[in-house]
């Protein structure tokens, strides 16, 4: 959902940096995923397309959080 976000805290040495990842457009969504080591957060379309791709040594990752945009819940009504 648009406004989906992810924010990745790196050690850089003597310094940390945080990077932010957003679903910018309304039907795109965040995933994030590990593999070999390797930290990937990628904005996806609705069909699945990757359109951007922020890629980290796991290693490096200090913190990883997911912040989703508040659903509205059709059911309680």
């Amino acid at each position: 959902m648009k406004g989906d976000r992810v924010e990745i805290v790196v050690d850089a040495g003597d310094t940390t940096r945080t990077y932010e990842v957003v679903a910018s457009r309304a039907g795109r969504r965040v995933e994030t995923a590990v593999r070999r080591g390797v930290m990937e957060v990628s904005e996806v379309t609705r069909s699945g397309s990757v359109v951007r791709t922020a890629r980290f040594m796991a290693t490096r990752v200090l913190a990883l959080v997911e912040q989703p945009v508040p659903r509205e819940d059709s059911s309680e009504q």
